[in-house]
């Protein structure tokens, strides 16, 4: 095996990269870290993406860990979705992300779904 491959296969960031490399999974993450949420509240938060996507990406971020997926037996069903124990551990990284943009991309004063509430919980971060 090369060390190229080496690299591609057992590199830390390679691995994080493929669970967080959806083109929604980052923004979903982030909306999550509110607090649980509803499959329709994540679908109205994010109109641009369609349910089959919204679908797969909740799924492969459930079976990689960091979402976990609640049915409540009532009637109608209620699903919830929120972060485990390894999705909050992955909020710092976000908020890092989140900063980053802010000072490099010129992206200040910008709002990311579920910011105006982040602002007022001394709990996240």
């Amino acid at each position: 095996m090369s060390e190229e491959t080496d690299f591609l296969t057992i590199c830390p960031l390679t691995k994080v990269q493929k669970i967080v490399g959806g083109k929604w999974k980052i923004v979903i993450l982030w909306y999550l870290s509110r607090g649980p949420k509803r499959f329709g509240e994540i679908k109205r938060t994010f109109p641009d993406i369609t349910q089959a996507m919204l679908t797969k990406q909740l799924r492969e971020l459930e079976e990689d860990g960091f979402v976990h997926r609640e049915i409540f037996k009532e009637i109608p069903p209620r699903v919830e979705y929120s972060l485990t124990a390894t999705g909050e551990n992955f909020v710092p990284i976000l908020r890092s992300m989140y900063d980053w943009g802010e000072v490099h991309l010129g992206a200040q004063g910008a709002e990311c779904a579920g910011d105006s509430l982040a602002m007022s919980s001394p709990l996240i971060f």
